[in-house]
């Protein structure tokens, strides 16, 4: 056991491959199916809304999918992160355990989300598109892809959720300053958005509408523009692996492995990040650690929510896909974690 408190990698250690943990699932996950006609999606329905590398690595059950060296590059801004050992919190705790923490914030956004904003972007421009579109909560997914939009001079515009839209202005001066344009949801520029202002004049918003604003605006644009997720689908998870790929060589280097990896879940990107290698571990090489996903009261989608097919959105436009939901048309309660109050 190492006595350091940081725990860092060199960029010859960045990860070169992301891990899909779908090849070592063992059960099989249920299709996404049309919002439509209830039947599994095809290619073309999700060519609307992204790009094909993108569609290919959503389906994909390869375990290994290589980063491209122009996402590698980007990555290095500020890739490797550090691993840091929170000995005051243990003191102050009085326990015996060890605590490490994983520091995402060394990102310019402030957060993993630049993980997977920087490898959409990247596909995107390399398929031939000008202009993207996306929700946020909190905005730091927003902040992510407005960033890495400004990195391969692409255009943005980011549906905020309203209620942190006006809680987190310099969130909202972050992504305009990269180059977005940030509208407060729901709006009057989308149907979706005033079909809600219509029962709602004073709606908070919520993720699920602002998704419905974002997907509306990418597959009413004749392709000239395409829709950028920040959380919950496959091809989001994968790019943040990179995350527990570096905290595997970090703890190594510690001298110690984890008994217990925790995350925050919202749409469970940044729990699927750090977890899922270790998951790998559990799986293939008999490790046992004990992965646990922390959710807020004010959004249990695992722990109040129901297993069912559901639609991604409050207008029913996005695919609907088999999840823990509280219901797609939810309104959370305006707790300040934004990123959180994700129905399923």
């Amino acid at each position: 056991m190492s006595e350091s408190t940081r725990f860092l990698l060199n960029e010859s250690d960045l990860p070169r491959y992301w891990y899909n943990v779908l090849a070592d699932s063992p059960v099989s996950m249920p299709p996404v199916l049309h919002p439509v006609t209830k039947e599994p999606v095809t290619p073309d329905f999700l060519s609307a809304l992204f790009p094909m590398e993108l569609i290919m690595q959503e389906v994909s059950s390869e375990r290994y999918i290589e980063i491209p060296e122009e996402v590698r590059e980007a990555y290095k801004l500020y890739r490797p992160t550090p691993l840091i050992r929170a000995r005051r919190l243990e003191k102050a705790l009085g326990t015996p355990a060890h605590i490490y923490y994983k520091y995402e914030g060394a990102s310019p956004s402030g957060s993993h989300k630049s993980n997977t904003a920087l490898a959409q972007a990247f596909y995107n421009k390399a398929a031939g598109t000008k202009a993207l579109t996306t929700e946020t909560g909190a905005g730091q997914w927003g902040s992510a892809l407005s960033m890495a939009c400004a990195f391969f001079d692409m255009e943005l515009e980011v549906y905020m959720v309203k209620v942190s839209y006006n809680q987190k202005p310099y969130r909202r001066f972050l992504m305009e300053t990269f180059g977005a344009k940030v509208f407060a949801s729901p709006t009057n520029l989308t149907h979706a958005g005033r079909a809600i202002l219509e029962k709602d004049p004073d709606s908070p918003g919520s993720l699920g509408i602002a998704i419905s604003e974002a997907v509306e605006v990418a597959a009413t644009s004749n392709g000239t523009k395409k829709y950028s997720l920040g959380s919950v689908l496959n091809h989001v998870l994968l790019h943040q692996t990179v995350i527990g790929e570096e905290a595997l060589k970090q703890m190594d280097l510690a001298g110690e492995y984890p008994d217990v990896v925790i995350g925050c879940v919202g749409g469970g990107s940044n729990f699927g990040g750090i977890a899922y290698p270790f998951l790998r571990e559990n799986l293939r090489n008999g490790q046992r650690t004990r992965l646990l996903a922390v959710e807020p009261t004010a959004a249990p989608s695992l722990t109040r929510g129901i297993y069912a097919f559901d639609y991604g959105d409050t207008a029913q436009m996005a695919p609907i896909v088999k999840m823990f939901t509280l219901g797609h048309s939810f309104i959370p309660p305006s707790i300040h974690a934004g990123g959180l109050r994700y129905h399923g």
